[in-house]
């Protein structure tokens, strides 16, 4: 799925959300972000080294047409072999200062510790504020 689709379909369905999920969705974003690092930050070291992403653009061979009228001004399409261009994402191994990583996962983990009291507040206040019905 393209990044904007993911992106618009992403926006949709927070939308299409209940009061109360948008305000947990809301108040607990710093908290979901530092997650989704230490989880990225535990996977490096646990490979060994870490994942990043390129833009690639490939030529590929393909058929294009072209319309043109002829003298009578009638119109005419002719098929020819052109060169277009594939853009691919490719994701590569990058080596990692295990060092440097560890300390990044134990400001993550601490960071992760302090938000946790705050994302848990949040969360009541929004149940308490937007209750379910049902």
């Amino acid at each position: 799925m393209p990044r904007n689709t993911a992106i618009l379909v992403t926006l949709l369905l927070a939308a299409c959300g209940t009061q109360q999920e948008r305000c947990i969705s809301r108040n607990t974003d710093e908290y979901r972000n530092v997650s989704r690092l230490l989880a990225e930050v535990e996977g490096n070291l646990g490979r060994g080294y870490a994942w990043e992403e390129r833009q690639v653009g490939r030529d590929y061979l393909t058929q294009c047409r072209d319309h043109y009228r002829d003298k009578d001004g009638n119109v005419r399409t002719i098929t020819r072999s052109c060169w277009r261009e594939h853009i691919t994402t490719e994701r590569y191994r990058v080596a990692i200062d295990p060092a440097a990583e560890q300390r990044k996962r134990d400001n993550l983990a601490s960071r992760k510790a302090q938000l946790s009291a705050q994302a848990a507040a949040a969360v009541q206040a929004c149940k308490t504020a937007y209750p379910e019905q049902g």
